[in-house]
């Protein structure tokens, strides 16, 4: 599969921030509705801008802190990027994605001082099977949209409801400019934008349970290291209250080992 999630149309400098136009293809479709996009692609972009906005070399993003207002619409959007905390060692930096007019994403991202820390380096999170031992999965085809069908994964026997490994990956750029160019960007916004698949991977509200829809409102990632490579692995439990709220709580894996965690909170509906 060729192509890209996203086509950026222009970008420049404002007195609100660094604003960024773009355009969706159908890759960025939707799993709950075909008129919206998926999260997923829409934290990697988001990623992209806030990876590029202001670099430095001595700091490195450590958490990233997406608020999904509600539906994302499909097609054109903008996001404005700008630092809200300026400082030497930490600082806090804010992408704002409108689409129709019409907040739908705030993203909050820690930058911090990077250091030479190793002789107190340690995981407490062990290493998962790596994905070039685990047979292919087409268990992600369940779900619709075109997001979903730009994704390879990969599991293996262990995986059931509410709990499981996947390996994901995309041949897709991330977005191309208006000329067909691809924009280039990190391995960081590439596995970035498969993050937010945790939540459809190990469902606890599977069909013979009835229909039910259990989006996520948020999703919150932690970096202990930024990734490297194509293959994102994530290590995930989905756990559902009783009174309608959800978490899908994933440790993140490339295939050097654990590079953080991530939590998606959950709104829980039975549908007619």
């Amino acid at each position: 599969m060729a192509g890209s999630y996203y086509v950026l149309k222009s970008r420049e400098q404002t007195d609100d921030g660094v604003v960024a136009i773009y355009d969706c293809t159908i890759h960025a479709q939707g799993a709950w509705n075909p008129n919206e996009q998926h999260m997923a692609p829409v934290a990697g972009v988001i990623c992209a801008e806030l990876d590029a906005f202001s670099p430095r070399d001595d700091v490195r993003i450590a958490r990233i802190s997406f608020d999904i207002f509600g539906l994302i619409h499909f097609g054109e959007f903008s996001i404005t990027t700008k630092t809200i905390r300026a400082g030497r060692t930490i600082e806090l930096i804010e992408s704002v994605m409108q689409t129709q007019g019409k907040t739908c994403v705030v993203a909050r991202a820690w930058r911090l001082q990077t250091s030479d820390t190793k002789v107190v380096a340690g995981l407490e999170n062990t290493a998962i099977t790596p994905p070039d031992d685990m047979p292919d999965w087409d268990g992600m085809a369940a779900w619709p949209g075109g997001y979903i069908r730009s994704i390879r994964a990969k599991t293996d026997i262990n995986r059931r409801a509410g709990k499981g490994v996947v390996w994901l990956t995309n041949e897709l750029d991330m977005a191309h400019d208006s000329s067909g160019q691809a924009l280039p960007v990190s391995d960081f916004v590439r596995l970035m934008g498969m993050v937010d698949t945790a939540n459809g991977i190990v469902p606890r509200a599977t069909p013979d349970k009835g229909k039910w829809a259990f989006p996520n409102v948020d999703l919150q990632i932690h970096l202990l290291r930024i990734p490297k490579g194509r293959w994102l692995g994530l290590e995930t439990i989905q756990q559902i209250g009783d009174d309608g709220i959800g978490l899908t709580s994933s440790v993140l894996h490339d295939e050097q080992g654990v590079f953080g965690h991530s939590e998606q909170i959950l709104t829980v509906r039975q549908l007619d």
